[in-house]
C-alpha cells in the first residue's frame, strides 16, 4: 500500500474468548479502540473502558484507520468484509488485519478487492489460545506485504510476542495451519499417554510431573494435559473452530497431494466429540474420547 495511513484509531470486530482481551490491551495500550460483536452484550466491559461501539462493521471500517478482525469461521469473515455494512465497501485509507484462523485462498480474496479500493490487507492469523490473548503473548504469523506489517508492527507487538512476516498475503494462513497440524497430532498423544497411565493404574497427575519436564514437555502436555487429568474441558480454543482448522488444513493438503494420516485421525476423533454435542469444549476435551 502506498502512502501509508498514520494509525489515528484502531477498529476491532469479533469479541470471542480471544478478542475480548486483544481489544482491550489495544484500549489499555491508549489507543481510540472502535468494537463491533454481533453479540452487543460481549462489548460493554470494553465500553465501559473507554470503548466506541458501532452497529455495523462498515461504521467501525469508516471511523478507523486500522481494522483488525477476529471472528469464528471463513463464513463470519466473508460476512463483515463482503456483506451489507461490510467492510470493504466502507473503509478509507486504512490497512485491514485478519487475525482469525481461516482459507489462504479467502485471504488472497480479501487482498485483491481490498487493493482495488487502495487498501492494503494482512493475514495475521495467531496461536496461544485464551492464555496467549489474555496475556498478550500470542504467537502472530503474518502474510503481507513488508513495508504494511512494518507499520502495523508495533500494533501487534502489544497483541503478541512472537510476529513474524511469512510471506505473501495467504502465507500467514498457511503457517496456521503448520501450526494446527502439529497441534493435532499433538494433543492426540498426549489424550493417549494419559488414558495409558490411568488404565494401568498410574497417577496421572504425578506422571505428568515425571514427564512434563521431559522430552515430551510443552503447552499441550504441561497445560492441557493437566486440565484433562482433573476433567477441565471448558474452552480455551473450541473444538469446532478447531474442526474448521482441520478441514481447512486437510483441503490444503489435499491440493498438494501430501498425505498427513495424523491430521486425518486426529480430525476423525474431533469429529467424534461433535457426534457426541462437545464441540462447545476445549480441544482438551478430546481426552473424553477416550475414558471409559
Amino acid at each position: 500500500m502506498t502512502g501509508l495511513t498514520s494509525i489515528k484509531n484502531i477498529g476491532f470486530i469479533g469479541l470471542g474468548i480471544m478478542g475480548q482481551s486483544m481489544a482491550g490491551h489495544l484500549l489499555a495500550a491508549g489507543y481510540q479502540v472502535n468494537v463491533y460483536n454481533r453479540t452487543k452484550s460481549k462489548a460493554d466491559g470494553l465500553v465501559a473502558k473507554g470503548a466506541t461501539w458501532f452497529n455495523t462493521p462498515g461504521e467501525v471500517a469508516a471511523e478507523s484507520s486500522l481494522i483488525i478482525t477476529m471472528v469464528g469461521f471463513p463464513s463470519d469473515v466473508e460476512e463483515v468484509y463482503f456483506g451489507e455494512n461490510g467492510i470493504i465497501a466502507s473503509a478509507n485509507k486504512a490497512i485491514l488485519i485478519d487475525m482469525t484462523t481461516s482459507s489462504p485462498s479467502l485471504a488472497r480474496k480479501i487482498a485483491a478487492e481490498a487493493s482495488k479500493k487502495g487498501l492494503a490487507f494482512l493475514d495475521a492469523p495467531v496461536s496461544g489460545g485464551d492464555i496467549g490473548a489474555r496475556d498478550a503473548k500470542l504467537t502472530i504469523m503474518v502474510g503481507g506485504e513488508q513495508a504494511d506489517f512494518e507499520h502495523v508492527l508495533p500494533i501487534l507487538q502489544k497483541l503478541g510476542t512472537s510476529i513474524v512476516l511469512q510471506g505473501g498475503v495467504g502465507m500467514g494462513q498457511h503457517t496456521k495451519m503448520c501450526n494446527q497440524i502439529v497441534i493435532a497430532s499433538t494433543i492426540m498423544g498426549v489424550a493417549e499417554g494419559l488414558s495409558y497411565a490411568k488404565k494401568i493404574g498410574l497417577d496421572p497427575a504425578v506422571v505428568l510431573q515425571s514427564i512434563g519436564g521431559g522430552a515430551a514437555s510443552g503447552f499441550q502436555l504441561n497445560v492441557l494435559g493437566a486440565k484433562m487429568i482433573v476433567g477441565d474441558y471448558a474452552p480455551g480454543f473450541y473444538v469446532e473452530h478447531f474442526i474448521k482448522d482441520l478441514k481447512i488444513a486437510l483441503a490444503e493438503a489435499e491440493q498438494m497431494q501430501l498425505h498427513l494420516p495424523g491430521l486425518a485421525l486426529a480430525k476423525s476423533l474431533f469429529d467424534k466429540m461433535t457426534d457426541l454435542g462437545l464441540q462447545r469444549n476445549g480441544t482438551q476435551g478430546i481426552f473424553q474420547i477416550y475414558l471409559d
